[in-house]
């Protein structure tokens, strides 16, 4: 048995200006820019969300601009696996995390879990 659930939503931006881009989602959506207190990855932005709510960051990328969300589980494998059964496809695993593709050609991470609550909160899968 597995759990997961909607991790977060990645705004992906084809930019040479990531500072640009996540002051401008920081103002339209009215959430102020996370300060970075151990920089990580430099290809990303994060939003200071409210309490437990989903995280939401933008992301540097060299693909066309679009939002992905995250599936946050405690078993990305079992995860993937059970999606695959509902018509999805892996595309590539990226340091910790899987892009899977769904039926319709969204792509989505699986990643591990995010948020305090997740183990009360998360569907349960057999």
């Amino acid at each position: 048995m597995h759990k997961s659930r909607l991790g977060g939503l990645i705004i992906d931006c084809k930019t040479d200006d990531l500072d640009s881009a996540g002051l401008f989602w920081s103002r339209a959506l009215g959430l102020d820019i996370k300060p970075v207190t151990h920089p990580v990855d430099n290809q990303y932005v994060s939003l200071n969300t409210p309490g437990n709510d989903i995280h939401i960051e933008v992301q540097q990328v060299e693909h066309d601009s679009r939002v992905h969300i995250d599936i946050e589980t405690d078993d990305i494998e079992a995860e993937a696996l059970r999606l695959e059964k509902l018509g999805a496809r892996r595309v590539k695993k990226v340091k910790s995390w899987l892009v899977m593709e769904a039926p319709t050609g969204q792509r989505f991470c699986l990643v591990g879990p995010q948020r305090s609550e997740f183990e009360s909160q998360a569907n349960h899968w057999d």
